[in-house]
């Protein structure tokens, strides 16, 4: 196999392919020599964006980030366990959410908090850091050469798979909220739970069979950590100066993101249609009710016996609010992607749009906070039992 072409900026939930004409970086066996003498920790890297205060700013970025994501969504998921009504198809698919986010918490800022503060603090990078530059290989006992083993190809996949999640999981949450609002008399034999969990299931499968999917159809891609995004991101090998010829597999990752976005967006004003025209329809059914002397009233308080309820409508609402940002999270990859096609590297901006997209992962949290009265109480009630007496000392 080919040496591998260093931090080429490749994000783990849009990938696609990269100009590589303007990378002066094909470690060839000529090329080799050199950058083991004198090792550049990224070839884009610039003192705005490796610099020891920019590490340090960036550290407390990540902490700071990993914490609130964490205890956001650990508070999220309690709530909605230890609360009855919350154990609806919407709940399983808003604590899927959930999770999803918080793996993001918990494994993949961690990691990349840890690989900072290595690189601030030893002179020398980890053993595994950018791959074959500065991993040197070992023999084994079969008497074959072993390199040492790349924890981004475990975070990696786990960053791109929780992606993946989050956008098939607001993609169902529409679906269930759309069937809600356009058909409500069949909502309950619709969205079963036992359906809803399935749909789960194979969202989580389908998620990270695609995030692995560079590296089970091809042997020409790996992970490696990228000093700009500061992520570790799909990495093509190179033959010569081209890219491998199966590189056309990475635009499974943008096909998808967008197609699924793209539903919901369609999904989102369909459902936004239909509540516009049952509101509508319910304030003129009003007004002929108070000028006919209540010939509204036999049609269901408001005229219209099958439409949605209040608590369908601003639940669509809130889904709706999700939707967007999310999207607005997923915008600066999708920018950051097109100028690395057409042959801007943009280091710097590219730890701003994968760190805006792992930011989102806290964000749910803060929407059902403001628009989910039922959360609110919940998380109310949550930390007052914490703080009730015991049974026999209030008596």
């Amino acid at each position: 196999m080919t040496a591998l072409l260093p931090n080429v900026s490749l994000p783990g939930s849009a990938a696609v392919l990269l100009q590589a004409t303007d990378g002066p970086f094909n470690l060839t066996t000529d090329g080799k020599t050199g950058l083991e003498s004198s090792h550049s920790l990224a070839p884009f890297c610039t003192l705005c964006c490796c610099g020891f205060l920019n590490r340090t700013l960036a550290v407390l970025f990540m902490v700071s980030l990993a914490f609130a994501i964490v205890v956001g969504n650990v508070v999220t998921v309690t709530v909605f366990v230890q609360t009855r009504q919350s154990r609806t198809p919407q709940g399983y698919l808003k604590v899927s959410l959930a999770i999803a986010d918080m793996m993001v918490g918990v494994l993949v800022v961690p990691f990349s908090v840890y690989t900072e503060i290595s690189l601030m603090v030893t002179s020398t990078p980890p053993i595994w850091y950018q791959g074959s530059l500065t991993s040197p290989a070992t023999s084994s006992s079969l008497g074959g050469l072993v390199s040492p083993w790349q924890p981004c190809m475990l975070i990696g996949p786990v960053f791109a798979g929780c992606t993946f999640v989050s956008i098939s999981t607001i993609f169902l949450m529409t679906l269930e909220r759309s069937v809600a609002i356009l058909w409500p008399l069949h909502k309950d034999a619709l969205v079963t739970r036992r359906r809803t969990l399935l749909l789960i299931l194979l969202s989580w499968a389908a998620s990270f069979l695609l995030a692995l999917a560079p590296l089970i159809f091809s042997s020409n891609f790996t992970l490696e950590y990228n000093e700009c995004s500061r992520m570790c991101n799909y990495t093509p090998l190179m033959f010569g100066s081209q890219l491998p010829s199966d590189a056309n597999i990475l635009l499974l990752f943008p096909v998808f993101d967008f197609t699924l976005l793209g539903g919901t967006l369609a999904i989102n004003i369909i459902s936004f249609t239909s509540i516009r025209q049952y509101s509508r329809k319910r304030k003129l059914l009003s007004e002929g009710s108070l000028s006919d002397g209540g010939g509204g009233v036999g049609m269901g308080g408001g005229g219209c016996p099958h439409r949605p309820s209040f608590s369908d409508i601003k639940a669509a609402k809130t889904i709706g609010i999700l939707t967007f940002a999310f999207t607005a999270s997923f915008t600066p990859i999708a920018v950051f992607v097109l100028g690395n096609v057409v042959g801007y590297t943009w280091c710097n901006f590219s730890f701003f749009a994968f760190w805006i997209l792992t930011g989102n992962s806290c964000c749910n949290v803060i929407i059902y906070s403001v628009r989910d009265h039922r959360f609110r109480k919940g998380v109310t009630l949550l930390f007052q039992r914490d703080q009730l007496p015991p049974h026999g000392e209030k008596n």
